[in-house]
């Protein structure tokens, strides 16, 4: 996999078709979820990262003045996803803690499939009862693998809060699955 930073730079002084497809295959996923986290609709979704997409690569001659490009690509998505909203006339605003967070599964990693399917039940359910803006912080930096500056640009909260929701989060699933473990066990 290629450095984002290495295709935002061949995207830009190169006009390099080949790391602005590469960059739209790693960036894809992720950022649909997201996008997704807004809109609850997977082509909504799938037409806001389009649209991110097609103005990254109609800006491409600017995109070296971007210091953080993935941070950029997210931002970009919460803004459309917004607007789309707005637009819509769905909601007036929107706050983290009425978002609808999926979380992606991972049961085919081989650390995850020695974990009993009670244990993964367990975990699950309890990621799923989480508060919404819990739930959306655990998953950007879980499964997003992002950093807390870079989620506390995205989501435009302090790192302080991150550090606390991920605190939560990681507090209720221990408990959870300590639950789960002590049940099995005893």
């Amino acid at each position: 996999m290629v450095n984002i930073r290495e295709l935002q730079r061949r995207i830009a002084v190169y006009d390099d078709e080949a790391a602005y497809r590469e960059l739209f295959i790693q960036c894809y996923q992720p950022l649909q979820r997201f996008a997704n986290t807004f809109v609850h609709n997977d082509q909504v979704a799938e037409e806001i990262v389009s649209d991110v997409f097609i103005a990254i690569w109609e800006q491409r001659q600017r995109l070296e003045e971007i210091l953080n490009l993935k941070v950029y690509l997210y931002v970009s998505i919460k803004n459309l996803s917004l607007r789309h909203l707005l637009k819509q006339q769905k909601k007036a605003a929107i706050s983290l803690d009425e978002l609808q967070v999926d979380l992606e599964s991972h049961s085919h990693d081989p650390e995850q499939l020695m974990i009993t399917k009670e244990l993964l039940a367990s975990y699950e359910k309890a990621v799923n009862s989480l508060p919404p803006r819990c739930k959306l912080i655990y998953k950007l930096i879980r499964e997003d693998r992002l950093k807390y500056k870079e989620i506390a640009e995205i989501l435009n909260i302090s790192v302080k809060t991150i550090d606390s929701q991920l605190a939560i989060a990681l507090g209720k699933i221990a408990k959870a699955v300590n639950v789960t473990l002590k049940a099995r066990f005893d």
